[in-house]
């Protein structure tokens, strides 16, 4: 059975001139535009496609990847808005998703950027959007531990930090006091479980947590310390931005690491940098 608003695997059944006739079992045949034949397409091959509904209501398959599908969230641009419909939001296809008035939390103007979840719409049967988050997410007990590694999508930004859904399911929060650089309504990131709080609620990092964040990092350095033959710029004086860039982590975590570091005697400061300590022989460590 096809699905629409994903991607589905569909057999070749017949050749016109408007395009390819796929196999869509109880909704008929479904067409894929001539434009969108992959080259060397035969009959009974099967093709990777995404579906959606053209402007005539049909069925309609496309190769074309979009910005986001079914149960996805993502940040899209509105791109037109219509009294009394809704807005219309780029999602990299042809016809642009609509997000319906009923489906809105605040005025909308073109050019402004969303965060919305993508759904079919059980009364008629479409892709819509929705700005409504707290319905597609769940409310039952988080799964994790402390400590986990999870994919965020980043929400908007509250007084204490920056709100985030958690593998598409869960709110948690990203603190401002643990972030080294701006975040966006709809940036996707790894992160990690900070904590699970008694209320529910989840607090978020960027970086492992403890010891498990501080040992990666600290061979990080050194590795990088050993390629630059014993010298880095890099050190506690370095900008937040920079250490994210080159070490991936937070100014935090890389001030803990530089401090371990420096208390078992393998490097020292050198204001600017850091440089292996040459009375110290590097320990390796299995």
């Amino acid at each position: 059975m096809a699905e629409l608003g994903v991607r589905n695997s569909l057999t070749v059944l017949r050749e016109s001139p408007s395009g390819l006739h796929l196999q869509g079992g109880p909704d008929g045949e479904i067409l894929l535009p001539g434009r969108e034949i992959p080259p060397g397409t035969r009959l009974d091959d099967a093709l990777d496609v995404f579906l959606y509904r053209d402007s005539e209501d049909r069925l309609i398959a496309t190769t074309a990847t979009p910005l986001a599908q079914a149960g996805d969230f993502a940040a899209l641009t509105v791109v037109d808005y219509r009294p009394g419909t809704g807005a219309f939001l780029n999602w990299g296809l042809p016809k642009d998703l609509l997000l319906p008035i009923r489906e809105q939390t605040e005025h909308l103007s073109i050019g402004d950027i969303v965060l919305v979840h993508l759904y079919v719409d059980a009364r008629s049967q479409r892709l819509v959007a929705s700005m409504r988050l707290d319905r597609f997410l769940d409310r039952s007990p988080p799964p994790y531990r402390d400590g986990q590694a999870v994919a965020l999508t980043i929400a908007n930004e509250t007084p204490l930090g920056h709100k985030a859904i958690v593998e598409n399911r869960h709110w948690g929060l990203l603190y401002h006091t643990d972030l080294a650089f701006p975040l966006f309504p709809g940036q996707q990131l790894q992160g990690y479980i900070r904590s699970l709080r008694e209320d529910g609620k989840i607090d978020l990092s960027l970086d492992p947590v403890g010891y498990h964040r501080v040992l990666p990092l600290a061979q990080q350095i050194l590795a990088i310390l050993e390629l630059g033959g014993g010298y880095s710029p890099y050190d506690d004086q370095s900008s937040p931005e920079e250490i994210r860039d080159v070490f991936q982590t937070s100014k935090k975590a890389f001030k803990q690491a530089l401090g371990a570091l420096f208390r078992e005697r393998r490097i020292r400061f050198e204001k600017p940098g850091i440089r292996l300590n040459p009375h110290q022989p590097q320990k390796r460590r299995s």
